[in-house]
């Protein structure tokens, strides 16, 4: 079934933040920090105000003047001795100090975009300089820069899960023990629509209306009001279409508040639409983890103990999701889908003067699989065995569940040995070694590599997801729910489960995704949730229109509603003829208002876990480093799946972000200065089409029961299985030549590098 919303979006018909322009609006440019740790001495923005078509100009010192709070983030639990996380003030506009290249410092709003960007220029500022630290090691190592006060040794958050102990014991009477230290490189989200907001204000009722590119207005509204200070009742935010969001739109920006304090100063609406550049520089960025990864075995080479230490770089501020994704998501799947008696996690979260980190696709679980994955495969090699049979070894079995882990998690279901041997028939796993003959008769190097991944998915931040079907008198049905589409098909999945329920038509059904006139509470896009949570509570809503139907055939029928069957969108008397359409009693009703017919439901469900296995193969061109992903097959376990298409795209586009971190993007920093050397697409390379051949994407479901749909979640399985598939992969082309260890990414320059170096790598002459 083809998706509702691709003929609109790839015909240009979308409208996206920046396609909002209001009467009398005036136009704003950000100024930014051009250093990575200054004090401001002093600002003079005269020869800016004095410039033709300029409107004003605000400061850290406005912000401070506006009452405007700082950006929100706070944790539910405490970390290690019970200390909570050390969050700091973080402003709309820098207040006294810069702590990253990129941080906004003032704001300029001028008639015309050009013009607010030229009077930037003429803002005088003196800075005092003061030393960077720009990486998680670097910031806690003795004698380190303070980028905050209060904060000694710029350690944010001091988390660990587990029993040290028992894993000490573990460890200590283990057959064999197996140690590496892998690094998930820092990357740029690069959504394709660039960051952008219209603010207005209406000094009459004090309502700021707010057209921003967001993942779920509910949440990012909590957010500006616990930022601004203005009662959530008077914000308005009004999103159509995102294009991407991968967790970078999740949070509230400053420049968001900013806006919102030039618009009511202004009275006038004010626009703001970010470059590329400002993408690179502003934009939230994600993963820098680096993992200390040990596993002990026993002479059966089953798995006793597993420990990891993770260095967190949240860069130079706390975000809402940055300390939670970096402790609370990795701990909920630290076992995998393998036994584990004993485990002891440890996350050190540190700031550093660089653009704060936060959530991007997968959101801490692809650390978590890729740290893991590597580790088993590394075990492998180390001890001379095979690794599809030492992760068979140690495997959970299917009547197993529910399984508890060892930190308090519990499984719910899955068939692991089931999706293992169903990658590897589907991936011709055994036929694999005549196909490296045949590369290295070609010259190259030829690796498979394999990966089974779980991830918890189905948690949210909202109390309780809602959602609303609304009847509408010129014939459409109106879905209303809080979490937003950024790509995932919304629009046709959505309709499609209201529509098998209903047995109406799938494209009368239209979805308004946080109507701001419709007050909802829910859960932002994230997490692979929005099937499993808002579609269903539409799969309830749905229901209820069909029994509020019911209601309403009987007394069309004049018979009981309990005599009444309903069946493809028809109500029947049992054991008759009789019967009414539910297109009928709507239509009968079309002028109500309410619609009789309009349903409204609301639900929490529990946490369920995706998981699956994923091989990748890769040829390497030893003389120049390029690796190239040859066959690419992934079997995941989504729970039921409502729209194979809609899971397909998402697989593609997951794998694709994983080969992109694997094979190329990294936001390097200069350790001197603390500048962004890859600020642009000339120095960060991104995915591009074809980066995947001979893609296979299977389903091996097992419905969950912790919510109607039996859903359990596919957004961020591609990512989270592709990243050690293609690692492991690229090893295994590697390790013949004696290359036993590197680090994402697996760019020409490192590959070439590490073969160079090898013992048995070496180009002939």
């Amino acid at each position: 079934m083809n998706r509702t919303e691709d003929l609109r979006l790839i015909t240009g018909r979308g409208k996206y933040s920046s396609d909002w322009n209001l009467p009398r609006q005036a136009h704003a440019y950000f100024l930014r920090a051009d250093r990575a740790h200054a004090e401001i001495v002093s600002l003079d923005a005269h020869r800016a105000l004095q410039q033709p078509g300029v409107i004003g100009v605000l400061t850290g010192a406005d912000v401070a003047a506006a009452g405007f709070r700082s950006l929100p983030c706070s944790l539910p639990y405490a970390g290690r001795n019970d200390e909570p996380l050390r969050a700091p003030h973080r402003p709309a506009l820098a207040q006294g100090r810069v702590r990253y290249v990129g941080e906004p410092v003032a704001l300029v709003v001028a008639e015309t975009a050009a013009v607010a960007q030229d009077a930037a220029e003429l803002i005088d500022i003196e800075y005092r300089d003061l030393p960077p630290a720009v990486d998680a090691a670097a910031a806690l190592a003795p004698g380190a820069p303070q980028l905050h006060d209060g904060i000694a040794g710029n350690l944010a958050f001091d988390y660990d899960t587990g029993d040290e102990a028992a894993a000490e014991r573990a460890f200590r009477s283990a057959h064999r023990t197996v140690r590496i230290t892998l690094d998930s490189q820092r990357v740029v989200g690069n959504p394709m629509e660039p960051r952008a907001c219209v603010a207005a204000f209406d000094a009459a009722s004090a309502v700021y209306t707010l057209h921003v590119c967001t993942q779920g207005v509910a949440g990012l509204r909590g957010q500006i009001a616990a930022a601004t200070g203005i009662g959530a009742d008077k914000i308005r935010i009004v999103t159509e279409d995102v294009g991407g969001g991968f967790g970078v739109r999740f949070n509230v920006y400053p420049e968001t508040c900013a806006l919102m304090l030039a618009a009511a100063r202004c009275r006038r609406p004010v626009k703001w639409t970010a470059s590329r550049s400002e993408v690179f520089l502003s934009d939230e960025h994600g993963r820098a983890v680096t993992t200390e990864c040990e596993l002990a075995l026993d002479r059966e080479l089953r798995f006793t103990a597993m420990r990891f230490h993770f260095l967190c770089d949240l860069g130079a501020y706390a975000t809402p999701t940055g300390a939670f994704i970096n402790t609370r998501n990795p701990t909920d799947s630290m076992t995998g889908v393998y036994r584990v008696p004993a485990l002891y996690g440890r996350f050190r979260l540190v700031y550093t003067n660089t653009v704060p980190v936060a959530a991007y696709r997968g959101a801490g679980r692809p650390l978590m699989s890729y740290a893991l994955e590597r580790l088993v495969d590394h075990a492998a090699a180390e001890l001379g065995v095979d690794r599809v049979e030492l992760r068979r070894r140690n495997l959970i079995p299917r009547d197993a569940f529910p399984y508890r882990t060892p930190n308090a998690g519990v499984y719910d279901c899955g068939d692991f040995e089931g999706v293992l041997d169903q990658a590897l028939a589907a991936s011709q796993w055994s036929g694999f070694e005549p196909r490296r003959a045949d590369a290295a008769r070609r010259g190259k190097l030829r690796g498979i590599g394999l990966a089974s991944y779980i991830e918890a998915s189905g948690a949210g931040f909202a109390p309780v997801d809602q959602v609303e079907i609304r009847f509408r008198a010129d014939g459409e049905i109106a879905l209303y729910a809080v979490t937003h589409s950024q790509g995932q098909g919304h629009e046709t999945t959505f309709a499609q489960i209201v529509a098998g329920v209903t047995g109406l038509p799938r494209e009368r059904f239209k979805l308004r995704a946080g109507d701001p006139d419709v007050a909802l509470t829910g859960n932002a896009t994230g997490g692979s949730r929005s099937l499993l949570g808002a579609g269903s509570v539409f799969r309830l809503a749905a229901e209820m229109v069909v029994e509020q139907g019911r209601a309403l055939a009987a007394r069309a029928l004049g018979v009981a509603a309990a005599e009444i069957a309903f069946d493809a969108g028809t109500y029947r008397v049992r054991s008759s003829d009789r019967s009414i359409t539910l297109e009928e009693i709507e239509f009968r009703h079309r002028n109500a208002e309410p619609h009789p017919l309009s349903a409204r439901a609301e639900a929490k469900f529990g946490i369920t876990y995706p998981n699956g296995c994923h091989v990748a193969e890769v040829e390497i061109d030893p003389d120049t480093g390029v690796a190239r992903v040859m066959r690419y097959t992934a079997v995941d376990d989504g729970g039921t799946i409502v729209n194979p298409g809609v899971v397909e795209g998402q697989m593609h586009g997951g794998v694709a972000q994983g080969a992109g971190q694997a094979f190329g993007e990294h936001a390097i920093y200069d350790r001197a200065s603390g500048q962004l050397l890859a600020g642009s697409f000339a120095d960060y390379p991104m995915p591009r089409a074809g980066v995947t051949r001979d893609f296979a994407v299977e389903e091996h479901p097992v419905p969950t029961q912790a919510n109607p749909l039996g859903a359990k979640g596919v957004g961020e399985a591609g990512v989270t299985g592709s990243l050690p598939a293609l690692m492991n992969a690229v090893l295994d082309a590697l390790r013949p030549a004696g290359v036993t260890q590197l680090d994402m990414p697996a760019t020409p320059a490192r590959v070439w590098a590490a073969l160079q170096a090898a013992p048995h790598g070496r180009r002939r002459q």
